[in-house]
Order: C-alpha cells, then structure tokens, then sequence
C-alpha cells in the first residue's frame, strides 16, 4: 500500500465550533472591567456583611440605656460615642443595617413581585387589559414617592412592614411600566410565534419565553430602587413616620441627633455617612450592572 493518510488527533475546530465561556463567565469578565460595578459591589457587600455580623460585630445591645455615660464623645470605648440616653452609636448603626437591608429587599421584592404579574399582563394580552393596568399606573405616578408611602404609613401606622407595603406598592407601577414596554416588543419576535403555533398556554409563554428576555432592564432597576428605599425608608424614619423608636435604624438615629448638633455631633453624622456609603455602593452596582448587561454599551 502506498501513501498513508495522517489523521491529526487534534483536529482544528473552526471559530465557530471553538469553546466559549458560558454565560456567567462572561458577565463576570465584563464586571470585572467596569470601575463602578467594582467599587459598588465593594461597598454592597460590605453593608451587606455589616448586616450578617452585626452581632459579632456590635460591642453592645444597641438599646442598652446607661445615663451615666450619656452624650461621651467618640472614644476607644465607644467608637462613634454615645446618644442622649447613653446608648452606644456604633453598636446602634452596626444593627441597623439589618434594618436597612430588609427594607430595601423586602421593598424590592413586594415590588417586583407585582410589577412582574402587571407587566406581563398588560404587555401581552393589550387591549383593555392593557389600558385598565397603564390607567392604574398612571394613577400610582400621580403622587410622588414619598407622598404615596406617607399616605399608607399614616393609614397602617408606623412600622417595617407597613412601609415595606408603601414602598412596594409605589415601586411595582415602576416595574410595571418597564416590563410592559419591554413585553410588547418581545411578543411579535419568532421564538413566541413558534410557541403560540405548537399550542403553548400563555402563562408558559410568559414565564418561559418572554420573561427571560426582558428581566436584564429589570435588574438594573432592582439595584437603583434598593438605595430608593433605603433612602426614603431613612427619610420617613427621621420624620417619625417609619420603624418606631428605640429600634436601631439610622434614619430614626439621626433625628435623635438633630437637637445636639453642636454638641453630639456624632450621633447624626455616623449613620447619615452609613445611609451615602450604602446609596452610593447600590447606585454605582447599578450602574455597572448597565454597562454591563445592556448590549449596547459593550464594545
């Protein structure tokens, strides 16, 4: 016999048959490159290790009263001194970041949960359905925020899980509004015509098919309404409209502080760098999260 032919044991793959990195290996490089995705998760996670240690953390009950030592400036027995009932601030900011982290997921949840049904509703059965749902979001957005959980609050009374109600509610119209949009265009691509014509049920294509095409938008503004939340739960708070006192929460902290500025000063500026670290670590995520998701800002 005369000529052999070599198989290479090796052969070349072309580049469209080369392995790629999934899914989740490539969103993890893309993060890795965006400055604010970084030093946003950064600082998220580090409230978010505050909040799961706090009582590793905290030298001591953060509701403990001892007068004797009311009002002791910043020292190495009290990190970020004591409040006018002698209670020690940083135990009192340390546990309050559970406090700040449940309101901000529990709002973002209450939120997502009914922006998601609303959406996908109205977005893909349209017509009075579609109006009856926007007619509801219109009459939502016609209150500001604030107002609006200010509104539910004083209906319910003060309280976490009253303004995680207020919160939530408000931010589903939000959710809503954006699913909605974004469900009227997916639902004439192929893939839901093909799922239409084999006799898929809609609530399959739904779930199935359309939601995972449009959760990315909705990601983003999950990270921008956590630091909405907080912010606004904080505000309402200090305004005595939200967690009650003595629970440790850093918007209920500050008010306690407003009437010795002078002279405490560290009780209001403790919690209130506490409340710009962890709004400035959520909005920065956000925004790393849209330079990272959205496809048409990659290079």
């Amino acid at each position: 016999m005369h000529g052999l032919i070599r198989v290479s044991a090796t052969p070349e793959l072309s580049p469209a048959l080369e392995r790629r990195p999934g899914a989740f290996v490539a969103f993890l490089l893309r993060a890795r490159g965006s400055p604010p995705m970084v030093i946003g998760f950064a600082l998220f996670c580090g409230v978010l290790l505050m909040a799961a240690f706090a009582p590793l953390i905290a030298p001591y009950d953060p509701v403990a009263i001892n007068v004797r030592e009311r009002l002791a400036a910043p020292s190495l027995g009290h990190l970020f001194g004591t409040d006018d009932f002698g209670r020690d601030v940083f135990s009192r900011v340390v546990w309050g970041s559970q406090l700040a982290v449940r309101l901000g997921t529990l709002s973002v949840v209450v939120a997502l949960a009914g922006g998601i049904v609303l959406g996908l509703v109205a977005g893909y059965y349209g017509g009075w359905v579609d109006q009856l749902v926007s007619r509801l979001f219109d009459l939502i957005f016609a209150f500001p925020s604030l107002l609006f959980a200010i509104a539910i609050v004083a209906i319910l009374g003060p309280s976490l899980d009253n303004l995680v109600v207020g919160l939530g509610l408000f931010g589903c119209a939000g959710y809503g509004r954006l699913i909605r949009g974004s469900v009227l265009s997916a639902r004439q691509r192929e893939y839901v015509e093909a799922a239409r014509a084999i006799g898929a049920r809609a609530s399959r294509i739904m779930l199935r098919h359309i939601l995972p095409n449009v959760i990315a938008p909705v990601i983003i503004l999950s990270a921008t309404r956590f630091g909405g939340a907080l912010l606004a739960g904080s505000g309402l708070s200090f305004v005595g409209l939200g967690v009650p006192i003595p629970q440790p929460e850093w918007g209920a902290i500050m008010a306690t502080g407003r009437e010795y500025l002078a002279t405490a000063w560290w009780i209001t500026l403790f919690p209130g760098a506490l409340i710009a670290v962890a709004v400035l670590g959520v909005n920065l995520l956000g925004d790393g999260l849209r330079d990272v998701l959205d496809p048409r800002l990659r290079d």
